[in-house]
């Protein structure tokens, strides 16, 4: 295929970013359009003037927010939430300035609302969908594709490779990589053939001096440089050489040298810069999940209202001393709250430098401490935690304060399980990993789970984790 039908597309991506924003505006009068005779009999001036300004405040907002950029190297879901946030954002902004107006004439009721809402969205996602399945077939035909080399042979240069190779829908086609170093005096070994199966590429395209001539005579598109930190000096000298090209040449920082949080990106005053440690779910994200929190918290005590109304009864009547015990943890950025449990031990410590884990056959505990520590029974109260916005139905479990100032010296990342709110339930509960940890490689397991989790944390997967809590969580073999 040659270059000229490989950018058919490119040459006019100013024409599509146009072409797209006038959809969306289409997209928006037409679903209020549809929607305002079935409740209004006709389509008004106050509907016209509704219609337009959503379409304005989404112009807006994909403008902000980059929903009219180039989505080749994304998935279809990260543009989807990009879209579904501009016009939530931008519905909800239209809601706001009628009613600062008292617009009355003219506005339609709350159902015929929501119809528009969700018909438009629809919509919305609907012609992207189509587009992109379109380009993918266009791309797999040989049209619209982009040859890519990846400069480098480490760990953050295979992974490169396989992020590339992985976006089937971009039209990606994959060069090989370039360098003078390592893969070059391996590349005809049995060695190659050893890594590929274990999922590692491996296609050596030549040394630098290679790419500057692949690039120049227009080989290549895009060149992503995927070198050590300590590779500076190199990666300026192969930057000048491919700057008489016209290959569009990226810059891969190797973050594999961190203990990476949710890394972002941020301009910082025209200065791009990475968050090496990032927040999981700050923003929308983390009002989504304090929603789905106080929804399940209301409705879980309102379910455990009276067991746990005969638990306090048990309690109080088998042992001396209050029903409930409250101890200090850290949570949310470290900073300390009181958890709620019921008591199942004749000992209450708080913050004493030697807490000690209950044990198998512990001799603190009340007659009924250990079935409710051995069911879970005793975390019910942390619901009201939830309630109080100390912690999350799901989320890593809080230590004591005492535990956090042993551990967080002896096992890396420790702290970083703070990036979140404590749960009552966690990723690591439910895998097994619960009650005393009386090794260090335990509490390493724990946190490692905890650090996976808030990884790849989304509302799915917290849902996935209230389920498996339900049927195995709530019991274990080390909880005692």
């Amino acid at each position: 295929m040659s270059i000229d039908a490989q950018g058919l597309i490119k040459p006019h991506s100013s024409k599509f970013s146009l072409l797209a924003r006038c959809l969306d505006a289409t997209m928006v009068i037409l679903g209020l359009s549809l929607v305002t005779p079935l409740h209004l009999g006709e389509f008004n001036t106050g509907s016209v003037a509704s219609a337009f300004v959503a379409a304005l405040f989404l112009q807006l907002l994909g403008e902000f927010v980059e929903i009219y950029r180039s989505w080749r190297s994304e998935s279809v879901w990260a543009e989807a939430r990009q879209v579904l946030f501009c016009w939530f954002t931008s519905f909800s902004l239209l809601l706001l300035l009628q009613g600062a107006l008292r617009m009355d004439q003219g506005i339609l009721l709350w159902p015929a609302y929501l119809q528009w809402f969700a018909l438009t969205l629809l919509m919305l996602l609907g012609w992207r969908f189509i587009a992109r399945n379109l380009l993918y077939r266009l791309r797999a035909l040989g049209f619209n594709t982009r040859r890519v080399a990846v400069v480098g042979s480490s760990e953050i240069a295979q992974e490169t490779a396989r992020r590339l190779l992985d976006c089937t829908w971009g039209g990606y086609r994959f060069a090989g990589f370039y360098d003078d170093r390592q893969l070059a005096e391996r590349a005809a070994t049995d060695e190659r053939r050893l890594r590929y199966q274990k999922g590692v590429v491996e296609q050596y395209a030549g040394n630098l001096k290679q790419l500057v001539q692949d690039a120049r005579s227009g080989r290549l598109d895009s060149i992503f440089l995927a070198m050590p930190m300590n590779a500076e000096l190199r990666i300026q000298a192969i930057t000048r050489e491919l700057t008489n090209s016209t290959a569009s040449v990226y810059l891969i920082p190797d973050l594999f040298t961190f203990e990476l949080l949710h890394a972002r990106s941020i301009n910082l005053n025209g200065i791009p810069a990475i968050s090496i440690v990032g927040e999981p779910n700050r923003g929308v994200q983390s009002l989504l999940k304090r929603l789905v929190d106080l929804i399940g918290a209301s409705l879980i005590l309102t379910i455990i209202a009276l067991p746990m109304l005969a638990i306090a009864f048990a309690i109080k009547f088998t042992s001396r001393g209050p029903v409930f015990f409250r101890q200090t943890r850290y949570g949310l950025d470290g900073k300390p709250f009181k958890v709620w449990k019921f008591r199942t031990m004749s000992v209450c410590e708080d913050n004493d430098a030697d807490i000690r884990q209950a044990q198998k056959n512990d001799s603190r505990l009340t007659p009924i401490g250990g079935f409710l520590r051995r069911t879970s029974m005793d975390e019910l109260p942390q619901f009201f935690n939830v309630l109080f916005g100390n912690m999350s139905i799901v989320g890593p479990r809080p230590h004591a304060v005492a535990h956090n100032e042993l551990y967080r010296s002896k096992i890396n990342s420790y702290m970083l399980r703070h990036k979140i709110k404590p749960g009552i339930t966690g990723w690591a509960q439910v895998n097994g990993w619960r009650g005393e940890t009386d090794t260090l490689e335990k509490m390493q397991k724990r946190i490692d789970f905890d650090l996976y989790y808030i990884r790849h944390w989304s509302i799915a997967m917290d849902i996935k984790i209230v389920f498996m809590t339900i049927f195995k969580g709530f019991s274990g073999a080390n909880a005692y």
